[in-house]
């Protein structure tokens, strides 16, 4: 099925490393990281969850929950998590989701078949507490997903909802930040007290705490 930002995400109910969860429960009240390897005992999937694991203050910091994915077994699964944890000097913590059957990868369109028809690529969803999709990205499976980048479109979509705002090209976290045109100069005075810059009357700036 195709999923559109916007979208509640479709629920499910599998096996993973620390149990078995119902994915819309196991969610509660927290956003959700949920990213695809094509599978176990791979170089490129290996990092990736390491990093994962090297970065759980930082998901934790913005109340993100990480779960993994891969067309493995959970045996499987917890062998690999002891290579991860040697080969990238950390401790993985967050469940990963055993679908040999590839019954959720199907679900959520991670098979594509160019690719391969048994193997899910590097997807990434992002996954608000309304449980509505906000962002998604789709890796080639050669290609290792940018974290920093992952973290930085978390912080914008959060404070997007906190201020009403948009992010410019580039944003990172302290710059300045963009009033929407569906804002007008009244709202936006009343909105924004501390006073923005109006660039052209489609394009006004202001700086936000976050």
């Amino acid at each position: 099925m195709a999923l559109h930002l916007g979208d509640v995400v479709p629920n499910f109910q599998a096996d993973t490393t620390t149990g078995k969860i119902d994915f819309h429960e196991w969610i509660g009240d927290s956003w959700a990281f949920f990213f695809s390897h094509p599978a176990d005992f791979t170089p490129v999937c290996t990092t990736e969850m390491g990093r994962t694991a090297q970065l759980n203050d930082e998901f934790a910091k913005r109340n993100v929950k990480p779960i993994g994915l891969s067309t493995d077994t959970v045996e499987e699964h917890l062998k690999w998590i002891e290579d991860v944890n040697d080969t990238q000097n950390t401790t993985l913590t967050f469940p990963i989701v055993a679908d040999a059957g590839l019954e959720v990868s199907r679900l959520y369109d991670m098979i594509h078949p160019g690719e391969s028809t048994t193997a899910a690529v590097r997807s990434v969803f992002i996954i608000d507490p309304n449980k509505k999709l906000r962002l998604t990205f789709t890796y080639p499976m050669s290609v290792g997903r940018n974290f920093a980048e992952i973290l930085r479109v978390i912080d914008a979509l959060q404070l997007g909802d906190k201020h009403t705002i948009a992010t410019p090209a580039d944003w990172e976290v302290g710059k300045d930040v963009i009033i929407p045109p569906s804002i007008d100069n009244d709202k936006a005075n009343s909105m924004f007290p501390q006073g923005f810059n109006e660039i052209r009357p489609y394009l006004r700036t202001v700086k936000v705490d976050s």
